[in-house]
């Protein structure tokens, strides 16, 4: 027997209790192997800079940063945090954003320098054109948004150090998206950087009183909150690409994939869907809403980026339930904080594959953009047609695999380049997963798909093979000059389940 903290004795093993330790009197903080040893509850979070919590949470050189990209273009958190590391004299980082914008183009001095040396995460923009042109010795990871939750699940992408953009914060770390100057709404990708982390760093521009009520993030999982300035311009979330068109052609494409739902069977009470951010995407949202008021039909849920446009429906009866995690537009942000059927999703619970069952599994319908789409149906959005990274996967593979129709909508030409190809300069959606591609010259359903063919027969819909489409587009062009790459890998596309679906190669 042995006497404990408390004056009592007991003894130093029990049958069938592998492990005893005595009370004494001090609470020992647990560990895990994923995280680092917590703060003490009593202990103030709030600290002073950037660097004394990079300092706390033992930053060290070829640690890995990871970042969330809810404030989109409108991002100052990254650039401040490497501009703090490098005067800290780090060096050897791995970035792990969730995706990077044209306004981290300050990365690419970091990467020259020495700070940076290699990325795992969506690149869009300036970041994605540095690597094309070979700057980085290690190629960039793409994963998209289930992907990038299943490989720190498992231990593929370890996070040393999250930080995070937080619209508001308390002096313990409960966080939330809804409110503050900079709010953003959902912080649905931020949710596994917080919870896989070693260590967990809140910046904020407005510290409030604890309790932060209603939080997104709790302060179970933050160890430090660092109050700034200014994290962000949320005007800037919106950029074009999240708008409705209003180009004619497009409205074509838009109001064609809107018919083809309408006509596949799966246009009933009860489904749900997704349009992608683009504006093709939008528009065809808006006529399917269109046809939703017309049949009386009132959908299940909307999944993903949620935009006006979305809510709107909620508020119509259209759809029961928004299931957001990322909020593109002012509008989203506020119904987020007043609607209780707009409700707030990780990136885990949309997409994981590793995850106890995911919402993409539960789609009906996706319509989802693409800067090519090949004879296969295989889908690029990574890519440009003169092989340049510039885009990131985002959860264009996770709707694709999810969703019971899938819908890509693209026009057969942009500026003088066809969008239907023999052969994608780089494969992101398996065209296995792909049901229908929809442009403003036809619409080409996937072999496979011989059901939904017999659906839109005598439905007034321009059924063409795809291969016709890829002569139609070549017709009008010409034979379009492949790129010329080099033998260096500058990107490697991960499918949602970790397995390489492709590589990307240096520009000649």
């Amino acid at each position: 027997m042995i006497k404990n903290g408390a004056g009592r004795e007991v003894p130093e093993s029990i049958p069938g209790v592998a492990y005893l330790r005595p009370y004494t009197g001090d609470v020992l903080r647990a560990t895990c192997t994923n995280v680092a040893p917590v703060t003490p509850r009593r202990e103030a979070k709030v600290l002073a800079s950037l660097e004394e919590a990079f300092r706390r949470s033992e930053v060290r050189d070829g640690m890995t940063i990871s970042f969330h990209h809810h404030l989109r273009d409108g991002d100052l958190v990254v650039n401040m945090a490497l501009d703090v590391l490098a005067n800290m004299g780090i060096r050897d980082l791995v970035l792990a954003p969730s995706a990077l914008f044209p306004v981290h183009k300050e990365v690419l001095r970091h990467v020259r320098s020495g700070v940076v040396r290699a990325i795992q995460g969506s690149v869009n923009g300036p970041v994605g054109r540095a690597a094309s042109e070979g700057l980085f010795d290690l190629p960039v990871i793409l994963r998209s948004h289930g992907g990038r939750v299943r490989a720190m699940q498992t231990g593929e992408l370890q996070v040393d150090i999250a930080v995070i953009a937080a619209p508001t914060a308390d002096s313990m770390g409960n966080i939330s998206g809804v409110f503050g100057p900079s709010a953003c709404g959902s912080l649905g990708y931020a949710f596994s950087d917080a919870q896989y982390a070693r260590r967990v760093i809140a910046v904020t521009d407005t510290l409030i009183e604890y309790p932060a009520a209603p939080f997104s993030i709790p302060q179970t999982l933050v160890d430090w909150v660092v109050p700034v300035e200014r994290i962000g311009d949320p005007g800037r979330i919106v950029s074009g690409t999240l708008r409705v068109t209003r180009d004619p052609l497009r409205l074509i494409i838009a109001e064609q994939a809107a018919r083809v739902i309408e006509q596949s069977g799966v246009f009933v009470d009860g489904f749900s869907m997704q349009a992608g951010a683009g504006g093709i995407s939008l528009a065809a949202s808006a006529f399917i809403r269109e046809r939703m008021r017309r049949a009386g039909i009132q959908g299940g849920f909307i999944s993903g980026g949620i935009t006006e446009q979305s809510v709107e429906m909620l508020e119509e009866g259209l759809f029961h339930t928004l299931l957001d995690v990322q909020s593109f537009d002012g509008a989203a942000v506020a119904s987020l904080a007043r609607n209780s059927s707009h409700m707030e999703m990780s990136a885990s619970f949309y997409a994981n594959t590793a995850a106890k069952g995911c919402v993409v599994e539960r789609l009906d319908t996706a319509v989802l953009g693409a800067t090519q789409v090949d004879t296969n149906f295989n889908v690029n959005v990574n890519t440009e047609s003169d092989g340049v990274l510039l885009h990131g996967i985002g959860g264009h593979m996770d709707t694709a695999a999810g969703a019971r129709l899938t819908v890509i909508v693209t026009p057969l030409l942009r500026g003088r380049m066809p969008m239907v190809v023999d052969r994608a300069i780089t494969v992101t959606t398996p065209g296995d997963t792909v049901d229908v591609v929809v442009t403003e010259r036809g619409v080409a359903v996937n072999p496979r798909r011989n059901d939904l063919v017999e659906n839109l027969k005598g439905k007034g819909i321009p059924l063409v093979d795809i291969h016709d489409l890829k002569k139609l587009a070549e017709e009008m062009t010409g034979v379009p000059r492949l790129p010329r790459f080099g033998g260096k890998i500058i990107g490697v596309v991960e499918y949602r389940d970790g397995s390489i679906i492709d590589v990307i190669y240096q520009r000649r």
